[in-house]
């Protein structure tokens, strides 16, 4: 049975996002509804394109992912359907799809919305389901949309870098208040060239070292470490990093 991720900014204190998968099942039975989160910021785009990338890379090829986060940035018109390195995503065409990616999709097409019909959360889920179906049955991503359409494009939140400092930014903040910054332990190990480093951050506050386990430090105590994705986090050792700090 193929998978179907589901990821939203709905959160999950009313009936909606029961409703959206009550949309999903009624058209594609034979999927199965795999949860991401429901619990992004609205209109935060990097951090929804950090957990919607992290997310999406651990699947198989094959996998369908369901984004809705702001789908209504603009008065749509259409929704985006893409195939990217085996994945297909639905989302709006807000500019996060590159974001995700970090690069233009492989394919992509335009899923047309019907003008007679309001356009909400549950009627966008019901188009993308139908098209959904019909990858599944066989049918080609151009055959469901138009392959002509020039999408709405938003670069990924780079870090600065400069011959002796990179200066990033706070992407996200986890269930234990850890700090997840965009700096990436590639592009850090590239940028350091074996030299040593020191990690500045509010009120003066350094760490000099990279720690594998939080419990490489006393309790109470800031660490850094790059996380399971690879981005730089700034933690307290069962603490509040970003109460704290």
């Amino acid at each position: 049975m193929p998978l179907l991720t589901l990821t939203s900014d709905i959160g999950q204190q009313d009936f909606l996002i029961g409703a959206v998968k009550g949309q999903l099942l009624q058209r594609i039975e034979t999927f199965t509804l795999v949860d991401i989160s429901h619990n992004l910021s609205p209109f935060n785009y990097p951090q929804a394109a950090y957990v919607c990338r992290n997310a999406i890379k651990n699947f198989p090829a094959g996998t369908f992912h369901l984004i809705l986060v702001n789908l209504f940035d603009e008065r749509p018109e259409h929704m985006l359907l893409a195939e990217h390195n085996g994945h297909y995503i639905g989302c709006a065409d807000n500019g996060l799809l590159t974001m995700i990616l970090e690069e233009i999709p492989q394919k992509v097409v335009a899923l047309p919305l019907e003008k007679n019909q309001q356009k909400n959360t549950l009627y966008c889920t019901s188009v993308f389901a139908k098209a959904f179906n019909e990858l599944n049955k066989g049918k080609k991503l151009e055959e469901l949309g138009d392959d002509g359409i020039s999408i709405h494009v938003k670069n990924p939140l780079r870090p600065l870098l400069g011959n002796d400092y990179i200066e990033g930014q706070i992407i996200f903040i986890d269930n234990f208040e850890n700090v997840i910054v965009n700096i990436h332990k590639d592009e850090f190990e590239e940028q350091r060239k074996g030299r040593s480093f020191k990690i500045v951050f509010k009120r003066d506050e350094v760490i000099d070292k990279i720690s594998e386990t939080y419990a490489d430090v006393n309790e109470g105590e800031k660490l850094a470490m790059f996380n399971s994705a690879g981005y730089l986090e700034i933690a307290i050792n069962k603490g509040n990093a970003a109460g704290l700090l």
